[in-house]
């Protein structure tokens, strides 16, 4: 949680000892759940922060927020270009992967540029 989006989320919504507490492991998510009902969802896509991911972790992720979204409810979830900025994933898989993994949910996912 050292650099890109995972510095903005640090400063917005705190909590990184209740985040660390979760000890999830490579291929999970680590969730808050914010007093207004939203729920943020950090994806452990790698070891180290200044590791890498790859797309077999990134997927992993992604179903781990899946199947947590739907267990909560969840009908829409906002991210950026995940793991394609500092981590250098090719948004080109990456996002028919995020098109797959939410297939026939009734999830709605948006994704922003920043």
């Amino acid at each position: 949680m050292g650099k890109g989006i995972a510095v903005q989320f640090k400063k917005r919504f705190g909590c990184v000892s209740q985040l660390k507490a979760q000890n999830a492991t490579v291929g999970n998510v680590a969730v808050l759940h914010l007093p207004d009902g939203r729920w943020i969802y950090y994806l452990v896509t790698k070891e180290r922060y200044n590791g890498k991911p790859t797309y077999e972790t990134m997927r992993a992720s992604l179903c781990a927020c899946r199947d947590h979204a739907l267990e909560h409810g969840v009908k829409c979830i906002a991210m950026p270009k995940i793991g394609c900025g500092l981590d250098k994933l090719d948004w080109r898989i990456v996002g028919p992967m995020i098109t797959d993994v939410f297939e026939d949910t009734g999830v709605e996912i948006k994704i922003y540029s920043l």
